[in-house]
């Protein structure tokens, strides 16, 4: 027990709520964006300096649409979520509204991520 309080698996669940997840999220955005600007780096130097097989196979992972796709969202996500942070941090009074702000991010994020992956599709299936 600490303080008194029996914590067991109870502890472990998710009790954050949206500014929470929106946190993890735009966390995984970041780490997302460092691993594809890492493998683009990894592929142009193999390819640059072996010409070898290795930069493309690098190449095809990150040119495939589900890998896209997934960026895609960790991107756009991560520019809404920082946006909302800026606007959070230039006017401190609205924080009361942080909730409101995240909402607000998700009901701007839904549409351009569908739109964006409307476009992907429709590209993927005339073949460009």
């Amino acid at each position: 027990m600490a303080f008194g309080k029996k914590i067991g698996l109870q502890g472990l669940r998710y009790q954050g709520g949206g500014p929470m997840l929106a946190w993890v999220l735009h966390r995984i955005g970041g780490l997302a964006m460092v691993i594809f600007v890492g493998m683009h780096i990894v592929s142009s130097f193999a390819m640059q300096q072996f010409g070898s097989d290795l930069g493309t196979a690098i190449n095809t992972i990150y040119e495939s649409w589900p890998f896209q796709a997934v960026l895609f969202f960790f991107v756009i996500f991560h520019a809404l979520n920082g946006l909302r942070i800026i606007l959070l941090d230039l006017w401190p009074q609205f924080l009361k509204y942080q909730r409101e702000a995240t909402w607000l991010q998700w009901i701007v994020f839904i549409p351009m991520y569908g739109l964006t992956v409307f476009i992907m599709i429709i590209n993927g299936l005339s073949g460009n």
